[in-house]
């Protein structure tokens, strides 16, 4: 049964973040609904991944940001790693380690210290794998695997968490269009449980599938709204240069490249 215990599943105010001594971000002021999918596009170099590691509490930054209704800063860490998962761009996890041992290092902030796996991490585990296709490979290392195979297993692990948010940083990277597909599946059955989903995506068509856009230019956002709404499809298609069009197709929007 959906719940959605608070408003905003995360809010974001005045938000600077630098990578060096190159500003990314420029005071962003952003809240993030709970119990809904949003999206994240944008040019090359807008700042999207840096946002969202920034609202991941995994970089530095100016401002303030609040997970659940509580500062990041304030929040303990333990709990936050229970409240939280996170998928990055081309994470670098340990090649030698079985496909089984790499999810369940999603079911560490349940754990005890020291304390052994109980059945409740098992099944989790065991529910994540076979939610990614990919219990078959459990007991192979996860250098033994395709790109789109590594892919699969990392998000295994993000949902092996049971967080009540997940931040994916273009999680359809290396996926087959089948397994594309099944990704939008489990988004929406992860909303229907009334979790909230935070995404980077190149694939525009894609993002629109989400229940909320928010749009990035220049380490500033743009546009945030819905991805039914005229307004959003225009800004999305003012911050690629009007290179790309958004049109109806079915029940669904599309984003083509413009004649």
């Amino acid at each position: 049964m959906k719940t959605v215990p608070f408003p905003n599943a995360i809010d974001a105010r005045f938000i600077s973040a630098s990578l060096g001594h190159v500003q990314v971000l420029n005071n962003i002021d952003l809240s993030l609904p709970a119990g809904q999918w949003t999206s994240i596009v944008g040019p090359n170099g807008a700042g999207k991944s840096t946002l969202l590691k920034v609202l991941a509490g995994l970089l530095p930054h100016t401002g303030a940001v609040a997970l659940l209704g509580q500062s990041l800063d304030t929040l303990p860490r333990r709990r936050r790693a229970q409240q939280l998962a996170w998928l990055g761009q081309n994470e670098i996890a340990g090649d030698d380690l079985t496909v089984w041992d790499v999810v369940m290092l999603g079911r560490l902030p349940h754990q005890a210290w020291l304390a052994a796996p109980s059945a409740v991490d098992h099944l989790a585990v065991e529910q994540s794998l076979r939610a990614t296709q990919a219990w078959e490979w459990r007991s192979r290392s996860l250098g033994q695997l395709s790109g789109g195979q590594r892919q699969r297993v990392l998000l295994a692990r993000a949902l092996a968490v049971h967080a009540q948010v997940l931040l994916m940083d273009e999680p359809l990277a290396n996926l087959d269009p089948p397994h594309q597909a099944d990704w939008l599946c489990m988004v929406r059955a992860l909303i229907a449980e009334g979790k909230t989903v935070v995404s980077v995506l190149h694939e525009i068509s894609f993002a629109l599938h989400a229940d909320q856009m928010v749009v990035m230019a220049n380490g500033c956002v743009t546009h945030q709204g819905a991805c039914a709404d005229t307004a959003t499809h225009r800004a999305l298609e003012a911050v690629f240069d009007r290179r790309i069009a958004v049109h109806s197709l079915g029940q669904q929007w599309v984003a083509l490249p413009r004649n």
